[in-house]
């Protein structure tokens, strides 16, 4: 196990992005969720619109995703990964509500596998925590009480074929603002991640059976820079429409998120202002529900270096 750690310290802080094999997730389980979501995704579209999220809840189908105010060349269904989850919906009211899942009448499957899916992928997240706790010198437990009620949930992307591929990202250039997503692509591939040695964007080749682990701006924080959340995009297709299917493991809506006390001292000091998990989630959230304008209020791009410590 030791070497296992030392694995996912160099990785963390080298690149914020690694794979794992011998993961103890089912792939049936995974491949049966595949399929349904292609199904899903194949409905016309007055069908798949008929479960489409909206302001008041988060969950369902949707098709103009923004990423940093750009539009994303995709469709996405999104479902928690705790049913009940508990979570504020927008900034301005942050009461905590349930956020309800919309499942589809067809495919009849896709209900069961999602939440079959979800089950085993959460268990590979804990463990996953567990790890990166031990890999900065803490007890494996460290992390888990800040996970007990977790906003996390399950998005099934789907980027169709594009035909000038030179012009459109699937997902424009970003970085995860929970705790660590666990994706599963398909072999069609196009993710990319940003090199932090040299800037260079670097593919990421789908490896049958592995998913691909990053590290998002919560475990930054906690670190106290130690690990660096990175910059990721999505090349699309000009013939093969993919599907990739991210876990995004965030933590209570409650957790107030800062440096922890075991990683900050004198030479070392917090380097970030503590914030809301469940209100930083709404407002990220709202601006990616609806393109903004770059004028209309501090909640357009909030970003992790809004609450930065200059030093």
């Amino acid at each position: 196990i030791d070497n296992l750690i030392a694995g996912i310290r160099e990785a963390c802080e080298k690149w914020g992005f690694f794979q794992v094999i011998n993961h103890g997730v089912q792939l049936g389980k995974l491949e049966k969720l595949e399929q349904a979501a292609r199904e899903f995704f194949a409905l016309p579209m007055e069908e798949k619109r008929k479960v489409i999220r909206d302001e008041g809840n988060p969950m369902g189908y949707y098709d103009s995703e923004h990423t940093k105010n750009v539009r994303d060349w995709k469709q996405v269904f999104d479902f928690t990964a705790k049913d009940p989850t508990f979570a504020p919906v927008s900034p301005d009211e942050p009461e905590p509500k349930r956020l309800l899942n919309r499942w589809p009448d067809s495919p009849s499957e896709l209900r069961e596998a999602a939440q079959e899916y979800a089950r085993e992928v959460e268990r590979l997240a804990f463990k996953l925590v567990g790890l990166i706790a031990l890999s900065l010198g803490l007890e494996a437990s460290r992390f888990e009480g800040l996970f007990k009620d977790h906003l996390s949930f399950v998005r099934l992307n789907h980027y169709p074929p594009c035909p000038s591929p030179h012009l459109v990202l699937g997902v424009t250039r970003h970085k995860d603002a929970g705790a660590l997503t666990i994706l599963a692509q398909d072999d069609v591939g196009g993710l990319q991640v940003r090199r932090k040695s040299d800037g260079d964007w670097i593919s990421v080749k789908p490896f049958p059976g592995a998913f691909i682990i990053n590290i998002g701006d919560i475990i930054q924080v906690w670190s106290n820079d130690r690990y660096e959340s990175v910059e990721h995009r999505v090349r699309v297709n000009s013939e093969k429409e993919r599907l990739s299917i991210p876990f995004f493991f965030n933590p209570s809506h409650y957790v107030m998120v800062k440096p922890l006390e075991e990683l900050v001292d004198e030479q070392n000091p917090a380097k970030y202002k503590e914030y809301n998990w469940g209100i930083f989630y709404a407002t990220k959230r709202k601006s990616n529900l609806e393109k903004l304008h770059v004028d209309c209020g501090e909640s357009a791009n909030l970003s992790l270096q809004d609450f930065r410590i200059m030093l």
